[in-house]
């Protein structure tokens, strides 16, 4: 077996890692951008950046833009639901309530990747995989606790907005693990972003104006920043190749921790309230994402890769 085989795995556990990290921060420059303008022009700026940055490498690599026949109407799907549902619910979402516990509501997809995966995939629920995912939706309910009533009492459209972004993206990365793709990942995520942006881009010049210049603030711009070159252009790459290498609800569960890091980020960041919850959460989510390295620790590699490299 080859190191590049055996090696897997291991990439994506660093990429989750790196998710973790980056996507985490991502929850409150949203917020910070989303201040400055709408919905439709702050998602359409950052799909377009980061989509054409992505294409941008894929060609500077050597790549061809070209995309196959068989792998049209795929890529138009993956996209309708990785990209332009999970973007525009979760940025009209995050107009309504906390950044922190938007993302809390948002990372209930891998329940929705879980349950997804079976019907499509057949992938089988291990009883490791079970208890992490029990685990790490406990941690996201302490950090809800009572204000769940609040949320939606006072904002039950936000919460829905959140809870479709939730199951937009579970379906997106089943689909992306279901079909079947011969493009290099670079260009496969720099199409799903191009893709998805179109109907943003649309909506955007229909319903909201182009901001002026003189109302962008400092903290609007390095957010808005941010999320285009690495909320989208980084990060989507990197789960795309997480989805790639790794079982989806593995995947889908080990971004238990993002919503954890948005929360800490949005308190030092935003000013967001952090307490007790959240860190008795933390250590729940934490044993979650501890419990699925463990099922992939180097031991199990080995058994792990020749799954992988027969699948």
């Amino acid at each position: 077996m080859s190191e590049a085989i055996r090696s897997r795995p291991l990439t994506g556990i660093v990429l989750l890692g790196a998710l973790t990290v980056l996507w985490g921060g991502n929850w409150p420059a949203m917020k910070l951008g989303l201040s400055d303008v709408g919905p439709w022009t702050f998602r359409a700026f950052c799909l377009l950046t980061g989509g054409m940055g992505l294409l941008g490498i894929a060609k500077a690599g050597g790549h061809s833009l070209k995309i196959s026949r068989a792998e049209r109407w795929p890529l138009v799907v993956v996209a309708l639901f990785n990209i332009t549902l999970w973007h525009m619910f979760s940025a009209y979402g995050l107009t309504l309530i906390q950044a922190g516990r938007a993302a809390i509501i948002a990372y209930t997809m891998p329940l929705w990747a879980v349950i997804l995966g079976r019907v499509i995939l057949r992938e089988h629920l291990t009883r490791a995989r079970g208890f992490a995912l029990l685990l790490g939706l406990a941690g996201l309910t302490i950090l809800l606790g009572p204000e769940v009533r609040i949320i939606v009492g006072r904002a039950p459209l936000g919460a829905l907005l959140m809870l479709a972004a939730a199951a937009s993206w579970a379906a997106g990365a089943v689909l992306l693990k279901h079909f079947q793709w011969t493009m290099s990942t670079v260009l496969l995520t720099g199409w799903q972003v191009i893709l998805g942006a179109v109907p943003v881009v649309l909506g955007q010049f229909v319903l909201e104006p182009l901001p002026s210049l003189a109302d962008l603030s400092l903290k609007g711009v390095v957010g808005t920043a941010y999320a285009a070159l690495i909320g989208v252009l980084v990060c989507h790459y990197a789960w795309v190749r997480v989805v790639q290498i790794l079982p989806s609800a593995i995947a889908a569960i080990g971004t238990l921790g993002i919503p954890v890091v948005g929360v800490f980020s949005s308190g030092l960041i935003l000013g967001e309230p952090v307490g007790l919850r959240e860190i008795v959460a933390l250590v729940l989510v934490v044993s979650a994402l501890a419990l699925l390295l463990e099922r992939l620790s180097p031991l199990r590699v080995r058994g792990f890769a020749r799954r992988s490299a027969n699948s």
